[in-house]
């Protein structure tokens, strides 16, 4: 079976066609179809990866609009003989979604629920539709789609059906097989053929059917001695649809389905035009026992006496796992839940049913069974439904946390899906773990027990010798499995990394039968060659995303000398042990941002849509070269060089770059912990270095150095908002959008005020430090330029509402104005003018901060640059100094209250109120406090909008080239949740956010101190 590497020939779909035949599709496609045709540099590399190991450059990707486009498409890759890759998320761990092709991406267009059949339970959905957002729309009908992906915010229908996914809950639906009922679907002919139940079929699908069923007949012999007989078995064809072989039948009734046929074929036989899929009754309760082991040993062998009880999932998480959540701000407090003492692996088991009474019971059995096994109170029994859905997601993000560690060395995966019966499960595991000690690694184990089933990666560096390890343990577990009988692919189906084993798991004979239906369907192998039927070895180098050493041609970084601090990523570590090594010392020549960069391993999760941050710029445009994933993409291929010379710096970089909003959504989402906004604000150092600054650049960065003088004459430079034209020239002239107010610049900044309107609200330095001493209440009020400057009545009403509460105030100012955080230069591409004005700043604070006085800021983006990018200047012990004493107003109002300190008589509240949360404060999990300041209002009742970025960002929506998509991202969610709410107050922190509110809706937003002070009692 194996394949002599001095003997290998490249495998098809790994090797480009002519460059005259890429020209000439190209061209054919942008003149007969109506879709967006990608043949650039940057395209083909953002479509060259999925979250595999592995990297192929396609010929250039397509993004089709409507039906004819993709059958055209179809028609000309057949005339021109270039192969057809139909990819939807581009999520697949195998490799599956890359290959020397034309890549169609269906996720873009072809989002459409096409009917639900709600009395027979069914609905019919087009390939490119997120599972998430099929069972939104089943939800108010009582219905979902059971096969419960970990990734079913980004995981489209079409890739599901490719893998034959399978989810938490297969112990109780089954895999994606079992639901599915029907597929329409292009074969490379041209033809459309219904795939469906044999009793329906027209004459070409029943002669597909009745050739499979022929071969079934003359290998059922060789099925019965060679077929896995897992439920999770998802390799190959599924020849034994006319033969059963699973121990869960594809039919209830044992009838034949020839859409099964395609289901786990990878796109390797047809392209899917849409799905009818069987749903399920929507559990209207469900209960959760988390099970907490001393041993790893001891979980597994548990999980055969727990599926007695007859739960719908039994999910592992391992000790790895736990540390990493606990080590992220976002999963933490919901992982702290989970937790008795600091177990070695837990197991959620989970019961659902009609009524959450009668469920509990069943968890009483749990505890009870755990003590018959020796381990009482060893379960925590979670009924709460919010508490329940956090904790899934964190085991959702599974995976994804697993990638988080830093250094070259990452979890890889190619045994990970390996499925044995359960009575095995405890010595499989034991027997694997001395294979990974063996070759100088551990594992990382998380998921599905109940099916014996467990994602587990070595942890190996592709980039050195981990072909070759992967390939000595890929031996060895192979054994393991046939020892024990199970199936080597048992979820993630083949792709690059397991189809080399399909004739080792099938024999010779079934091999040919399956390559007997490949040529059946698709004689020409225009659909995904190389998958399934002549796959490349696993460990072909020259495959990989980090080519090693002995590769054609090996992966490489270019020298770079950043601008911020990337050190912390520059490390190498453990695989064992997981220890890094110290900061800077893990040889990258770009100082630790190509590390930083490469951290992203294209699981998708910015791809999601639900109520978090990320992605803003990919939820109005949903095009890949604006998402997380495309730029981390886009980035690394500069970084190393495979984009060309300069490529670092250049347009095309320029422009994927460009609709990044520094949200920092990913900060705090992405799993592996690609810090964007941060990258973005290196890239575009570099790159206005190389181009130089606009006039508009410099009217952003340096507003807090002019500030000061320009509130002088208010009245000449509100021009702009009030002459007729002078909107229109200063867009032809700077880049301000006509179609945008500017902010009203005024007499009455806070400093000026702060002498009137707040006389007596703020002393000196000496004062505040003495009373410090004293353990008296003080606080410094960081008044940024944007509040001081054009909307003081924030400032004030801060101190104000800081004095009657009884704390003594101070304020940091300087000669003739005030102190700025270098925010706008950070923005504007000016990193060292930044570092000049933070490094001022943070020398002003330091005095106060290491008097422990808190330092109060009213912008998030301000204040949070002191808990962030200051960390990264190069400022050492004291910007960490600065940073723990940073606080929001609201975090600071919170964290006192709690601590009793904070007492404040207000009078009850009048409206509704609507929140909107900044962006930042989102990433710092800075939210909630506003809700808890909030409530402190007698009778208030917040309501927090769920949005994303609302579309501004600084001066990112003042632009005209950037106002359409501002407002798209506006309008996604919460514009409209505004409008619908006439009579609330709506409170919105973030300067830029209140300027969009007034801005798209015509209402007033104010900041959270504005209203605290308009309930103060007098």
């Amino acid at each position: 079976m194996r394949i002599d590497p001095a003997s290998h020939v490249q495998p098809a779909g790994t090797v480009l066609p002519p460059n005259d035949t890429c020209e000439l599709l190209a061209r054919r496609l942008r003149t007969d179809t109506q879709g967006e045709v990608l043949f650039d540099d940057g395209s083909r590399g953002r479509y060259a990866t999925d979250a595999s190991i592995y990297q192929i450059t396609p010929v250039g990707a397509f993004v089709p609009t409507n039906e004819r486009d993709i059958a055209t498409a179809i028609d000309i890759a057949r005339d021109l003989k270039v192969p057809v890759l139909a990819r939807g998320g581009g999520t697949s761990q195998c490799g599956q979604t890359t290959g020397a092709a034309l890549v169609i991406d269906n996720s873009k267009h072809f989002r459409k629920v096409l009917e639900v059949n709600v009395e027979e339970g069914t609905a019919t959905v087009e390939p490119g539709l997120v599972l998430d957002h099929l069972n939104a729309q089943l939800k108010p009908h009582g219905l979902w789609y059971p096969v419960d992906v970990s990734t079913s915010a980004q995981a489209t229908l079409g890739g599901m059906a490719g893998n034959n996914s399978c989810g938490s809950r297969s112990i109780a639906y089954g895999n994606m097989v079992h639901n599915v009922l029907g597929a329409s679907a292009w074969l490379s002919s041209g033809e459309l053929v219904e795939f469906g139940p044999v009793g329906q079929l027209d004459a070409r699908a029943a002669g597909i059917a009745q050739f499979v069923h022929g071969l079934a007949k003359a290998h059922r012999d060789a099925m019965a001695q060679h077929w896995p007989k897992v439920m999770r078995r998802v390799a190959g064809y599924n020849l034994d649809i006319f033969d059963n072989q699973s121990e869960k039948p594809y039919t209830a009734d044992g009838s034949v389905n020839l859409a099964h046929l395609l289901i786990g074929a990878e796109g390797t036989l047809a392209y899917t035009r849409s799905l009818k899929l069987k749903l399920a009754p929507l559990p209207r309760a469900k209960v959760l026992g988390i099970v907490n082991f001393p041993t790893f040993h001891a979980a597994m062998d548990a999980a055969q006496h727990i599926v007695k009880l007859g739960p719908t999932a039994v999910e592992l998480v391992d000790r790895t796992m736990i540390e990493l959540s606990l080590a992220n701000p976002a999963f933490k407090p919901t992982v702290e839940t989970a937790l008795i003492g600091k177990p070695t692996a837990i197991l959620l088991v989970e019961f659902s049913g009609a009524d959450k009474a009668a469920l509990l019971p069943q968890l009483k059995r749990l505890v009870e069974l755990m003590g018959d096994l020796g381990l009482p109170g060893s379960v925590v029994e979670m009924a709460d439904d919010a508490r329940q859905k956090n904790l899934w997601e964190v085991r959702k993000a599974g995976l994804n946390i697993m990638m988080s560690l830093k250094g070259d060395g990452k979890p890889v995966s190619f045994i990970e899906d390996c499925a044995v019966p359960l009575v095995h499960l405890a010595e499989y595991t034991d027997a694997l773990t001395e294979v990974f000690a063996k070759y100088g690694s551990r594992g990382t184990w998380y998921a599905h027990a109940s099916v014996g089933t467990l994602h587990v990666r070595p942890i190996l560096d592709m980039r050195a010798d981990g072909a070759a390890k992967m390939r000595a343990i890929a031996e060895e577990a192979s054994a393991l499995v046939r020892k024990y009988k199970g199936a080597f692919s048992g979820e993630h189906g083949d792709g690059l990394c397991r189809g080399e084993w399909i004739e080792w798991q099938f024999g010779p004979a079934i091999n040919e039968a399956f390559r007997a239906i490949k040529q059946q369907l698709d004689p020409i192998g225009l659909f995904n060659p190389g998958k399934i039927i002549d796959p490349p070895r696993m460990d072909d180098g020259a495959l990989f995303r980090f080519a090693p050493p002995t590769a054609p041609k090996p992966y490489r970084r270019i020298e770079l000398k950043p601008v911020l601090d990337w050190s912390g990523w520059n490390v190498n570590a453990d695989p064992v042990t997981e220890l890094t090594t110290a900061p800077g010392t893990g040889g990258d020549s770009t100082g630790g941002l190509a590390k930083a960069v490469e951290m992203c391993n294209n699981n998708g999760h910015c791809r999601k849509f639900d109520a978090g941050t990320m992605c803003p710029s990919y939820r109005v445009t949903r095009d890949e070269q604006h998402l997380t994933r495309g730029r981390a993409n886009t980035l690394r291929l500069a970084l190393s060089g495979q984009l060309g010379a300069d490529a670092f710096t250049s347009e095309a970089m320029h422009e994927t770059m460009d609709l990044c909003v520094g949200c920092k959504g990913c900060k705090r989402d992405c799993p592996t912990g690609v810090d964007m906004a941060k990258m973005k604000v290196e890239f575009l150092d570099h790159y206005k270095k190389r181009h130089g600054h606009t006039l508009k650049d410099k009217l952003v960065a340096y507003m807090p150095d002019y500030a000061h003088r320009a509130s002088r004459m208010p009245w000449l430079l509100n021009l702009r908002n009030r002459v007729p034209g002078a909107a229109w020239l200063g867009e032809k002239m700077l880049g301000f959008s006509a179609k945008r107010s500017l902010p009203e610049w005024r007499t009455d900044t806070f400093w000026r005020a702060k002498d009137a309107v707040a006389v007596g609200l703020f002393s000196d330095q000496a004062s505040v430090l003495a009373a410090a001493a004293r353990g008296e209440k003080v606080a410094v009020l960081f008044v940024d330029t944007f509040n001081g400057t054009f909307e003081s009545e924030n400032a004030v009403a801060a101190a104000r509402v800081l004095h009657a509460a009884g704390y003594a105030l101070h304020t940091v100012e300087k000669g003739g104005g005030h102190h700025c955080c270098g925010r706008t230069f950070l923005a504007s591409g000016m990193v060292d003018e930044a570092k000049v004005r933070a490094g001022a700043l943070i020398d002003a604070l330091l005095p106060l901060a290491q008097a422990g006085v808190p330092i109060v800021g009213l912008e998030p983006s301000c204040l949070l640059t002191l808990r962030d990018e200051t960390l990264v200047m190069g400022f050492g012990e004291k910007a960490q100094t600065v940073a723990k004493q940073a606080l929001l107003f609201e975090e600071f109002i919170a964290r006192e209250r709690k601590a009793g300190r904070f007492e404040l008589a207000l009078k009850p509240a009048t409206a509704p109120i609507l929140l909107h949360g900044h962006c930042h404060q989102k990433a710092f999990g800075a939210v909630s406090p506003i809700m808890d300041v909030l409530k402190l209002i007698p009778g208030a009742e917040p309501e927090l909008i769920e949005s994303s970025c609302c579309g501004m960002a600084g001066s990112f929506g003042y632009e005209a080239s950037h106002f359409e998509v501002s407002m798209q991202m506006a309008e996604a969610s919460l514009l409209p949740a505004i409008r619908a709410r006439p009579d609330a107050i709506v409170v919105a922190d973030g300067t830029s956010c209140r300027h969009q509110i007034g801005d798209g809706a015509q209402r007033e937003a104010v900041h959270v101190a504005v209203l605290l002070a308009r309930h103060m009692m007098l």
